[in-house]
């Protein structure tokens, strides 16, 4: 990464005895959109020559083009508005006039970017063979090129790295029957929503009204439907498997394995101890959640008996050594760069890889020997590291422990298993917790405080109830010494530079900032007023709503602000954790973004001949931007799921009512948080009350024209569940309880007429229990 010292190419203008003209804006855009490394401002004085009086100005021309929306802040530089990162994942939406592909963003944030871009994909004239040859609807991992189109447009140009997902034929829906005529298919995918498929009876392959299923479009046409063939049933929608495969076929997220990984996983054999340190006597513990499968961490603290750290510890961080069997180039190692990461449903978990590796040979079982990468810390009394090192070692797990069952030993209640272990094991880790707590408090990470709600299934895969987890120190303290293990890990690839594949976090962007400060506004809470935030910033507003009955949205709501964590060669630190460097190294039985890192300090320390590639070390890029994608894609999976799963279980319990919380707001509406499971639900505008309710953004509340009544982000609200609709994993309420008492201040233009009700009634009346409503808003033709 360029910057002031480390040898930079970056243009510069020439030294000269005349005096400095301050650039003009125009030149300063035209620099900035001209470099893909660091540009700051630091760069660009010295691209000009600029010193001392020179630079203020310059920082005032800055802030007055970041508030013109200009230019963004992002990764760490400064980036024109709408510019594209070089190595980015597309979407082919279509061909234009000259037959060309032209493809989009995957993920592209209007309101801070501006238009989305149109990218034009360049293809070969005549494609070698095995070269990625996409078409529309294909997902493809593109490095931009430099100039414009091939037809001299100024569009950018993107070449094909790697086709990541083919367009395919199969839709997930559920089946509706039409008796002697087959069948129509309801698709499940928003995208697909209201455009139905037709199944011609000898093409339904037995599914009966109300399956969820998979089928093959086999014919379209210019009029009428497309004409589909059943290719698979997948249950029933009260099953929660079929609810998850839902999401699983919508983001095509790979969960069945081909059969030369699980072959390759099969011939595997367990690592022998030759070549390896033998750490076998060491009592390291797994401490993870009760249902875990897999145990790829273990831990050990002990005192430093070394006279010149009085107080220290000495901390082992074990880590499962996945790259001993899952080498570059193989199928698993093919496959489990393609899945990512593992994804995690109630039910269910698609792992990255096979269970012969994953929950087998790569589990950290108590009382056997496992291969692993472990990471040896001395740290002093206040927390602060004073050395570490990395080594290639034979374990043996002392014991298998549940957070629960570690906590309660700690708190004077060991049962069996940890009776043995308190004195020796887990008081000194409580103890070097404790030291590490002290760095952890100087340092000032974000501090949100996020109920982690879990969903309890029944036998049958059915939702019981969702319980908030107790938070305990047995969770922090695993967290705070797997950071500490992953910061070493960044360190000592950086030491003796090696590439790394960091997890980098920017700053939240302008854009956010400003409607994070409106949503303060509203509840007397001021942004704090500096040149540079930094996490303590927002740990102070937290603090200030910690007081306040809306203390758990203002946490949401600072959480919706930041930036996406991702992953990347080109370090731009952890702004979340206040970190300059970090990496993720703990987890390479799920992640492999940490199998990455394991390799590259195999190479790096000369632990092996199965470290980082040079191919693999050059495509880091590529492979940064694969594997970020890929964990978007799992997290709206589960989340989907979950939305899905939450609506089947209160299908049941149409009329009833329900404690909640504002959680958004819309012109068409109000979004709610459900206080006994935290689903969110939309109540529509058009149903609440008796009067014209209006949106002012500035105040982030609905205003009655007529009588003032308001309602406002973070009110508590009293709802009733009018319709739950578990495919599309959707809620909606009516409101029960009252607003805000306000003031009459009517705007014309923005009324929202009773007329037009979004409950499905047009008569002006409130829904009442037994009442069937038309079509919910999120299945009208033309809504979006």
């Amino acid at each position: 990464m360029a910057g002031p010292d480390s040898g930079s190419s970056l243009p510069r203008k020439p030294k000269t005895d005349a005096p400095v003209r301050l650039p003009s804006r125009e030149e300063v855009l035209a620099f900035i959109a001209s470099q893909t490394g660091r540009v700051g401002k630091r760069e660009i004085a010295r691209h000009f020559g600029l010193h001392g009086a020179d630079k203020a100005e310059l920082k005032a021309l800055l802030k007055g083009i970041l508030d013109e929306g200009l230019v963004t802040k992002g990764r760490g530089r400064l980036v024109k508005r709408g510019a594209l990162p070089p190595v980015l994942v597309v979407d082919v939406v279509s061909r234009d006039a000259d037959g060309d592909l032209v493809a989009s963003p995957a993920e592209w944030n209007e309101a801070e970017h501006g238009a989305v871009p149109d990218i034009v994909i360049a293809l070969p004239h005549r494609p070698r063979a095995g070269e990625p040859v996409p078409g529309v609807g294909d997902r493809v991992l593109v490095r931009l090129a430099d100039g414009g189109g091939p037809s001299d447009d100024s569009r950018p140009v993107g070449r094909v790295m790697k086709i990541l997902d083919r367009g395919r034929s199969r839709v997930i829906g559920v089946f509706r029957a039409i008796p002697g005529h087959g069948g129509r298919l309801l698709p499940v995918d928003k995208k697909n929503s209201g455009r139905e498929l037709t199944i011609p009876d000898e093409a339904t392959e037995g599914a009966r009204d109300g399956d969820l299923v998979a089928v093959d479009v086999v014919k379209t046409s210019r009029f009428g439907p497309p004409v589909a063939r059943v290719r698979e049933r997948l249950g029933n929608l009260t099953s929660e498997r079929a609810i998850s495969l839902i999401a699983l076929e919508i983001h095509g997220i790979p969960h069945v394995f081909r059969a030369e990984t699980l072959a390759e996983a099969e011939r595997a054999e367990p690592v022998r101890p030759g070549g390896r340190e033998d750490w076998r006597r060491l009592s390291l513990v797994t401490i993870d959640p009760a249902d875990a499968k897999d145990h790829d961490d273990a831990v050990h603290a002990e005192p430093d008996p070394a006279a010149d750290n009085p107080g220290g510890f000495i901390l082992t961080v074990a880590i499962a050594d996945v790259a001993a069997y899952v080498r570059p180039g193989t199928a698993l190692d093919r496959e489990a760069a393609l899945r990512g990461n593992s994804v995690y449903f109630p039910d269910r978990v698609v792992p990255m890889l096979p269970e012969r590796i994953s929950n087998d040979l790569c589990s950290l079982r108590p009382l056997e020997d496992r291969p692993a990468m472990a990471c040896r810390i001395v740290i002093r009394a206040d927390g602060r590291r004073k050395s570490h090192s990395f080594h290639r070692i034979l374990m043996r797990s002392a014991a298998k422990l549940a957070y629960a069952q570690a906590q309660a030993a700690i708190d004077g209640r060991p049962d069996d298993i940890t009776d043995p272990l308190v004195d020796g094991v887990l008081k000194p880790l409580w103890e070097a917790y404790a030291a590490l707590k002290r760095a952890r408090d100087d340092r000032e990470p974000l501090d949100l405080d996020l109920p982690e709600r879990k969903i309890l299934l029944k036998p049958d895969g059915t939702v019981d109830r969702v319980v908030v987890p107790e938070r305990l120190d047995a969770h922090r303290l695993i967290e705070e010494m797997m950071i500490l293990a992953n910061v070493c890990a960044a360190e000592t690839l950086e030491k003796h530079r090696v590439p790394c594949m960091y997890r980098i976090h920017d700053a939240p962007s302008m854009e956010k900032l400003m409607a994070l400060k409106e949503f303060l506004k509203t509840l007397d809470i001021a942004l704090p007023k500096a040149a540079l935030l930094r996490p303590s910033h927002f740990n102070q507003i937290l603090r200030r709503a910690g007081a306040t009955d809306s203390v758990e949205l203002v946490n949401q709501v600072v959480l919706r602000s930041q930036s996406q964590a991702e992953y990347s060669p080109e370090n731009i630190g952890h702004f979340g954790l206040n970190l300059r460097r970090y990496a993720h190294f703990t987890s390479p039985i799920r992640r492999y973004a940490d199998l990455i890192v394991h390799r590259g300090l195999i190479r790096a320390l000369g632990l092996g001949s199965d470290g980082l590639t040079d191919g693999q070390a050059s495509a880091l890029a590529e492979i940064g931007a694969e594997i970020s994608a890929a964990e978007r894609r799992a997290m709206a999976a589960e989340r989907e799921t979950i939305d899905r799963l939450i609506a089947a279980h209160l299908v049941d319990r149409i009329g009833d009512i329900f404690q909640a919380r504002i959680s958004g707001m819309t012109r068409s509406g109000l979004f709610v948080k459900l206080a006994e499971t935290g689903a969110d639900g939309f109540v529509p505008a058009a149903s609440i009350g008796g009067d014209y309710f209006r949106y002012e953004e500035g105040q982030q509340a609905l205003v009655g024209s007529r009588t003032g009544e308001t309602y406002r982000l973070g009110d508590p609200v009293t709802v009733r569940l009018v319709e739950a609709a578990p495919v599309a994993g959707a809620l909606r309420f009516e409101l029960m309880s009252d607003g805000r008492a306000g003031v009459a201040s009517p705007r014309r233009g923005e009324h929202i007429r009773r007329n037009r009700r979004d409950d499905g009634f047009s008569d002006g009346r409130r829904a009442r229990p037994g009442d069937k409503p038309s079509k919910p808003p999120w299945k009208r033709k033309g809504r979006k």
